[in-house]
């Protein structure tokens, strides 16, 4: 659903056209202003000048540094040289308003066979390393916070900074008992489900469901709204099928670059639990019952 925005003195968009036309060195007049709906945490919208156009989400000024970690991320996607994905182009805030102005895209779901593409594009993505787990910086999962701080070793940096880190979270918003204690036994034992299998620190998009890629006017895949940081890319293929899944041809692709080791089905659980805890943190108690069942599952596989 499109609407028209107005002007208005207390608006962010005067300060946004005059970012925009210092930092691009680019003349640029405001035309039209059009509200583009489907963020559940920033305003999105549609900013038109003559011949010009980007897409700029808004939010309050304290969520500039969310913005900051945003146009990282998407830089060091980029810079993988793999899949595509908007540029950004400035960001800023005042004191009511922070933004991000990007690349506007005209974006198209298409039909399935184009999805290989996206497979063949996100294996060779994962194929971009780091010696190190995490990130250069923290960044955001929807509007909670992604703590990335650099391991060497991918047990401890997932049983601190995703599962633990979440269970913290949810012990502070009221959910005790077991759930903490599940999750308790589950954190002791991670090692459990990596037996045999080699870890790599890979380029990860970090929040990949459905609603985070789409494709360009050429067919090509493009995606938007990272959690970028490095660790194992089960994470990435785990989170596509958390929320109704990815079609067929895009697994066939991405296994057929790069295969899956064996243990996966078992893996995907653990890493979209971290999903599941952020979701039960972000919106609350109708997600503890899956949580709940997830870890149940999990423990099973413990002997």
């Amino acid at each position: 659903m499109r609407s028209t925005h107005n002007l208005s003195s207390q608006s962010p968009w005067p300060e946004i056209a005059e970012q925009i036309e210092s930092t691009l060195d680019t003349h640029f007049v405001i035309e039209k202003i059009h509200a583009i709906g489907g963020g559940c945490i920033n305003e999105t919208y549609h900013l038109q000048g003559r011949e010009q156009h980007y897409f700029v989400k808004l939010n309050k000024a304290s969520t500039l540094p969310m913005f900051e970690a945003e146009a990282a991320g998407l830089k060091e996607i980029h810079n993988s040289h793999t899949l595509r994905v908007p540029e950004p182009k400035c960001w800023g805030s005042n004191e009511v308003h922070a933004w991000l102005v990007l690349e506007y895209l005209e974006l198209k779901h298409l039909p399935n066979p184009h999805a290989e593409a996206l497979g063949v594009g996100l294996a060779n993505m994962h194929r971009t390393f780091s010696d190190q787990f995490g990130w250069f910086r923290n960044n955001t999962i929807g509007s909670t916070l992604q703590k990335n701080d650099r391991s060497s070793e991918w047990i401890p940096f997932w049983r601190q900074h995703r599962l633990g880190y979440q269970l913290q979270l949810a012990q502070i918003n009221g959910y005790k008992g077991r759930l903490q204690t599940q999750g308790e036994r589950l954190m002791a034992d991670l090692d459990v489900f990596f037996t045999g299998t080699r870890i790599n620190a890979c380029l990860l998009h970090g929040d990949l469901w459905s609603g985070n890629y789409s494709f360009d006017a050429a067919g090509r895949p493009v995606l938007f709204d990272p959690a970028v940081y490095y660790g194992d890319r089960e994470t990435d293929l785990a989170m596509t099928e958390l929320f109704g899944g990815f079609p067929a041809q895009f697994y066939a692709s991405y296994q057929d670059a790069y295969p899956l080791e064996a243990g996966y089905h078992t893996r995907k659980t653990l890493y979209n639990l971290y999903h599941v805890l952020n979701h039960l943190n972000l919106f609350g108690s109708g997600y503890l019952r899956q949580a709940e069942q997830m870890m149940d599952k999990l423990l099973a596989e413990i002997k």
